[in-house]
Formats: structure tokens, C-alpha cells, sequence
């Protein structure tokens, strides 16, 4: 079978690869494990040089996920499955709304659209994102059942994925499921656009020796969840069976809260005697906004049910970091 990674030279899209790649099989349209002959990671920019640990069977492709045409290319086989990875993301997406709804929605439609061509109801995971939630009645734990009243134009488009996602399984045209995702720590390389990129960086600057300029203050709270239980989480959801998942596709993955002054905490703990970069405090009212729209907590009884993974606490994340970019150069 194929597998079609949007957004696939990301950091998250690379790490599923190599998971995937691991694993040698998915669930295919059959409903039976199928050996994986092509992974397709598809993004906008090609990765400024080789990605490590693939083979012979992925293949890199470059472009606009708004291009039907080329979308549809992609998606050409009826034993595939899709991630949907790609996305403008929180703090983007409020400096360029066309932006976001071009690539957020459009894109989002290309995807759903060209896997029901297929005809053959492949399965279809979707990136969403806790930023669904918001407005001035949400509570402080959000579970499945929240009303979804998202503050940002990130979050709209998230919410707006996971509703069609529903309704095309229910008519059957594929077998979507939406991972509901918290902040994904820590991400390595460089900041993004997105609101909740000091959550990784004031982890990962530190380490690297380099300033980080924390945009919140250090009692905010976020929830959390590592890279490797992010990526184990999405091959989980795309294995669960659809009588499991029922009407309701979007899953709030497992997640851990921490303020940002536990994080630090954590940082200097796993640290050892490694020379840590400063943490200068600098609040950003913009990125504040955003991040006081979040939920602080979640409920995840779902996805727990369905054996996705959660992190039990800050150090370990950290330690993964250090061990997969850092002690492995």
C-alpha cells in the first residue's frame, strides 16, 4: 500500500515516516495489515538536504496543497492511506488569513476530495489541534464533547476540518479521524509562526546554549504531549477500528499540563552540567492573546480508551530530546 504524508518534511511528518517505515505495515482500505511499498512526503519546500533514516521507498514531493490537480496525483492508488499534516499554523495564520484559508481549507477539501475519488474508503488522519477550543464559556478541562468556540482563524480552520472529516465517513466516502492535538514538545531546529513555539523553545534554546525570549509569562499553563507519543499516537488512531471511533472522529489526544516555570524546572533537572543558555522573560501581547484562548486541561478518556500514549511527566520528554538531536550528532 501507499502512504501520502502532507506537510511531510516537517519534523513531525519525517519522525512519522520513519515510524511507519519501521513498521512496514498499516491497516490498509481492506480493513488487513498491508506491506508499505511508497511513503509520499508532500510539502511545500523541499528539506534543505537528505532526511536520515528513510529508504528506498519514500519519495519527496514539493508544491501547492491548494493545487487540486496536483493533490489528486498523489493520492492515485485505492490502497492508500493519508496523514494530513499540512497546515499554516496558530501565529500565521492570524497575520495572513487568505493564507490560512487557502492552505487550511482548500488544501484540507484537495485532500478529502481526492481520497474519495479513490472509492475504495481509505483511511484519512487529520491534524487538528486543541486551538478548536475558545470563547469566553469554555472551561478549564475540555473534553470530545466541548462546544468548539475557536479564537483564532488557525483554530476555525482546524474545527471546520474535523466536521468534514465526520461527515464524509459518514457517507461513507472514507474512514477519517482527527487527531486533536495538544502543543508538540520539543520540536528541534528553528521557531515557527505558531503561538506555542516557546513551549520547545525555552527548552531547546537553553540546551543549545542560545537566549530564549519567553513571549509568556512563566506561570502560564499548556497542555503537552512529546514528539515520540505524538507520532505512536497517530499510527494508534489510524489503526483503531471505526466501530471504535463510531460518529464522532476527532480525538482529543492524551496530554500533561505544565506551567512554563515546571518546564524550566524539568530543563535544569535533565540538564546536568551542560551550559544552559538564558531565559530572558519578555511578554509578547500578541502571542498572550492567543495562548489565553487555549484550554489549559484536557480530557482524553477516549483516546486512552483506545490505547494512544501520554507522557507522565516533563523530564522524560526533555531526556528524549537530548538523546535523539543533540546526543546523537
Amino acid at each position: 500500500m501507499k502512504v501520502v504524508i502532507t506537510g511531510g518534511t516537517g519534523f513531525i511528518g519525517r519522525m512519522l515516516a520513519k515510524r511507519i517505515l519501521e513498521l512496514g505495515q498499516l491497516t490498509g482500505p481492506s480493513g488487513a495489515p498491508e506491506d508499505i511499498d511508497e511513503v509520499v512526503l508532500f510539502d511545500a519546500v523541499a528539506p534543505p538536504g537528505p532526511i536520515g533514516g528513510l529508504d528506498a521507498r519514500v519519495r519527496v514531493v514539493t508544491g501547492d496543497i491548494a493545487d487540486r490537480d496536483l493533490v489528486f496525483g498523489l493520492i492515485d492508488r485505492d490502497d492508500v492511506s493519508v496523514f494530513h499534516l499540512a497546515s499554516v499554523v496558530s501565529g500565521g495564520g492570524e497575520l495572513d488569513f487568505d493564507l490560512a484559508i487557502r492552505v487550511n481549507l482548500t488544501g484540507g477539501l484537495n485532500v478529502l476530495e481526492a481520497a474519495r475519488a479513490r472509492g475504495s474508503t481509505p483511511r484519512v488522519v487529520f491534524a487538528s489541534s486543541v486551538a478548536v477550543f475558545g470563547g469566553a464559556a469554555m472551561p478549564k478541562r475540555v473534553g470530545d464533547a466541548t462546544k468548539q468556540t475557536p479564537q483564532t482563524t488557525y483554530g476555525a480552520t482546524k474545527a471546520i476540518g474535523e466536521l468534514l472529516i465526520n461527515d464524509y465517513s459518514r457517507k461513507g466516502f472514507l474512514d477519517g479521524r482527527s487527531a486533536r492535538l495538544p502543543t508538540v514538545i520539543v520540536r528541534p531546529g528553528k521557531p515557527n509562526l505558531a503561538a506555542s513555539s516557546f513551549a520547545s523553545g525555552v527548552i531547546r534554546e537553553p540546551l543549545n546554549g542560545e537566549t530564549c525570549n519567553l513571549p509568556v509569562k512563566p506561570e502560564t499553563a499548556m497542555p503537552v504531549l512529546g514528539y515520540r507519543n505524538i507520532v505512536e499516537g497517530f499510527v494508534r488512531l489510524h489503526e483503531a477500528s471505526p466501530e471504535a471511533l463510531g460518529d464522532d472522529r476527532a480525538i482529543n489526544f492524551p496530554s500533561v499540563t505544565f506551567t512554563v516555570a515546571e518546564m524550566i524546572e524539568g530543563l535544569r533537572r535533565v540538564a546536568g552540567n551542560r551550559h544552559l543558555g538564558e531565559i530572558v522573560v519578555e511578554p509578547d501581547p500578541r502571542i498572550e492573546a492567543i495562548v489565553a484562548t487555549w484550554p489549559s486541561e484536557t480530557d482524553a478518556a477516549r483516546a486512552l480508551a483506545l490505547g494512544l500514549p501520554v507522557d507522565q511527566a516533563i523530564d522524560p520528554i526533555i531526556e528524549a530530546y537530548i538523546e535523539d538531536f543533540l546526543d546523537a550528532i
